[in-house]
C-alpha cells in the first residue's frame, strides 16, 4: 500500500471522458458485466484505448431503491478491481465512486486518484476528512434523499436555484473543511423528476460561476429512456445528444458508459470552438 497519490494533471481546456467501471451486480445499466477479473480488464481496456482518461469504479449501486450494502462488501468488491486494473494499467487514472470514508481511504492507498461522492460529504462525514488530508480531487454531487427513495416524490419550488443553494453551501464547508480541489456534479436523475433534469442540463453553465469543473453523468439514464420511450439498450444515441448538449453548457467532464461515441461528441465539440 503507498501513502502516496498519483500526481495528476487534467487538462480542462478540452473535456475529459470518464469512463465507467461498476463492479457491481445490480447497477442499473451494466450490473453484472464486470464481476470477473477478466471483464474488469476488458473494461478497462476498452475505455482507455477508446479515450477516456479517468476510470470510474463503483462496488455499490445508486440506481433508486438499490440496496445499501455492508461497508465491508463495497471494500471486497472495489479494491482488488482497483489494484487489478492498475497492475495491467499503472498510469491509469483512477476514480472511486464511493460515499464511505473507509473505502474513500483504502482505495486512496491502493492507488486511486480521484473521490467520487454522490452525497457531497453527506451520508459518511469522515470521508470529507480523508479527501482534505489527501488533498486529491473530490467530486461532490447532489441528492435529494438517497438512492432508496430519492425517485419516490422529488419535488422542488425552483431545481436550478435549490441545487445552487445546495453548492453554495457545500463548497464553503469544504473550504472550510480545506477542500479545495472540487468538481461539481448536479446528480442527473438522483431525486429528479425528467422535467428537473432537463431543466439542469438548459441551466448548466449557471453552475460554473463556483469556478470548479462540472461533470455531467447523463448516460443511458431514465431522463432519456422516458422521454423517448425507449429501452436503455436503445438510448445510445439519445445519451450521445444528452452529452454534447453538456458539453455546449460547460461540462468539464462526461461520465459515461459508452466511451468511444463521449469522446467523438468532445472532438467534434472542439472543433466547432476553433472557428
Amino acid at each position: 500500500m503507498s501513502n502516496t497519490l498519483k500526481p495528476i494533471s487534467l487538462d480542462f481546456s478540452t473535456s475529459q471522458v470518464m469512463g465507467i467501471i461498476n463492479v457491481t451486480p445490480d447497477s442499473f445499466y451494466d450490473g453484472g458485466t464486470n464481476r470477473t477479473n477478466d471483464a474488469v480488464i476488458l473494461t478497462a481496456e476498452k475505455h482507455l484505448k477508446e479515450g477516456a482518461t479517468i476510470l470510474d469504479i463503483g462496488g455499490m449501486s445508486s440506481r433508486p431503491g438499490a440496496e445499501l450494502i455492508s461497508e465491508e462488501e463495497e471494500l471486497s468488491r472495489v479494491i482488488p478491481a482497483l489494484q487489478l486494473v492498475l497492475k495491467y494499467f499503472p498510469s491509469a487514472l483512477i476514480s472511486i465512486d464511493t460515499f464511505r470514508g473507509k473505502v474513500a481511504e483504502e482505495a486512496l492507498s491502493n492507488g486511486a486518484s480521484i473521490i467520487n461522492d454522490i452525497s457531497a460529504g453527506r451520508f459518511d462525514e469522515s470521508i470529507v476528512e480523508v479527501v482534505a488530508k489527501r488533498k486529491c480531487p473530490y467530486i461532490i454531487m447532489h441528492i435529494q434523499g438517497i438512492p432508496q427513495n430519492m425517485q419516490q416524490n422529488p419535488s422542488y419550488e425552483n431545481v436550478v436555484k435549490e441545487v445552487k443553494a445546495f453548492f453554495e453551501e457545500r463548497v464553503a464547508f469544504m473550504n472550510r473543511q480545506g477542500v479545495k480541489n472540487l468538481i461539481l456534479d448536479v446528480g442527473f436523475g438522483f431525486g429528479k423528476t425528467v422535467a428537473h433534469n432537463y431543466q439542469l442540463l438548459s441551466c448548466l453553465k449557471e453552475f460554473k460561476a463556483f469556478g470548479y469543473p462540472i461533470l455531467a453523468g447523463v448516460s443511458r439514464k431514465s431522463m432519456l429512456t422516458k422521454l423517448l420511450e425507449i429501452t436503455i439498450e436503445q438510448s445510445l444515441n439519445a445519451t450521445t445528444v444528452a452529452n454534447t448538449l453538456a458539453l455546449v453548457n460547460g461540462a468539464n467532464i462526461l461520465r459515461v458508459h459508452d466511451v468511444k461515441e463521449a469522446v467523438e461528441a468532445v472532438r467534434i465539440y472542439n472543433a466547432t470552438k476553433k472557428n
